[in-house]
């Protein structure tokens, strides 16, 4: 039975709970699921979406036991589960990208309730930036995605992945450096931003 404190309590408050009730687990997936969803969504699309949530909070149930309860906030847990199962996929989204990179038509976002935003973002700098994303390694690529479309501090980051800050922040400099690169240069939060500034 999921109480009114449940819905109230932080993460780590309902995950304690829910090892003696699994019916209060559902808090924490009514919580960050669609969030997650629309995170999976732009790396792999909506066809594979459902799949990889949904496993990454089966996961999650099965290692309940483990959490560690000083961490207030699952999300970082659960992104991190979530990565190793996009990194399953790593094919299909070099092969999404590849084709944003060609057709500059964004067809994770249009598939999913960000189609204003795809619309407006989409053209040559949005296809030049999805090619850029080809050349990074899965771990580079990884970090830079997970820091741009999430609002993970850089210490979150590196729970979410299992690796430590510095690693996370060299990881980052070097996907940053080598996209600027692959985009003659221009900042590649500066693509964005000017993309949304068309609107």
């Amino acid at each position: 039975m999921i109480l009114m404190t449940d819905l109230e309590s932080d993460d780590a408050e309902v995950m304690a709970r829910a090892r003696q009730d699994p019916a209060a687990f559902s808090v924490l997936f009514d919580r960050h699921a669609p969030e997650l969803h629309r995170y999976v969504t732009r790396r792999l699309g909506d066809s594979l979406a459902d799949d990889i949530v949904g496993e990454t909070f089966l996961v999650a149930f099965r290692r309940l036991g483990r959490y560690d309860t000083s961490h207030r906030d699952a999300r970082p847990w659960l992104y991190g589960i979530a990565a190793n199962l996009i990194h399953k996929h790593r094919r299909a989204e070099v092969r999404a990208y590849r084709a944003l990179a060609r057709s500059g038509v964004d067809e994770v976002a249009e598939s999913y309730a960000e189609r204003v935003e795809a619309r407006v973002s989409a053209g040559a700098a949005h296809r030049s930036l999805a090619g850029a994303l080809t050349l990074l390694s899965a771990e580079d690529r990884e970090v830079l995605l997970m820091v741009a479309w999430t609002d993970f501090t850089y210490e979150e980051v590196g729970r979410a992945l299992g690796i430590p800050v510095g690693t996370v922040r060299s990881r980052l400099h070097r996907a940053r450096r080598k996209t600027r690169a692959a985009l003659g240069g221009v900042d590649p939060s500066a693509v964005e931003e000017k993309g949304k500034a068309r609107g």
